[in-house]
């Protein structure tokens, strides 16, 4: 992630930055505002324990963009699938849902057998009492 991109807000992005009142939050951007500067997060963990779960408006020049993870095993997952339900957040339930199936069907695809199979023992060739 360049410089550039940290700073470059969308909807969704996870970021992490300080409230007005100089707090430390975590969380995903739920409005970007450009012509303001300001950004609506909706906040999963901070200093201010009043503040989770709420959408509070920060400025964006105190905000950073988190890098995205792309691989997720499947605890990670059902963790994530409940703060999507905690926050009642039906898209991002589906999403990760679908995530999860992915992953499972992944996780369960059996190995196949190679068509090339050796017959007999293998290691005959190399047996000394031969």
């Amino acid at each position: 992630m360049t410089m550039a991109d940290k700073y470059r807000f969308e909807n969704g992005d996870w970021v992490q930055g300080r409230s007005r009142d100089g707090k430390l939050i975590h969380g995903y951007i739920e409005t970007v505002d450009t012509h303001k500067g300001m950004l609506q997060v909706k906040v999963v963990d901070s200093d201010n324990e009043k503040a989770i779960g709420k959408s509070i408006w920060i400025v964006n020049k105190r905000a950073e963009k988190l890098p995205e993870t792309t691989g997720r095993n499947e605890s990670e997952l059902l963790a994530l699938i409940d703060l999507a339900l905690l926050f009642k957040d039906e898209h991002w339930f589906k999403e990760l849902s679908a995530k999860l199936v992915s992953i499972k069907k992944i996780q369960e695809v059996p190995i196949k057998k190679s068509e090339f199979l050796i017959s007999g023992n293998r290691t005959r060739n190399f047996d000394i009492k031969r």
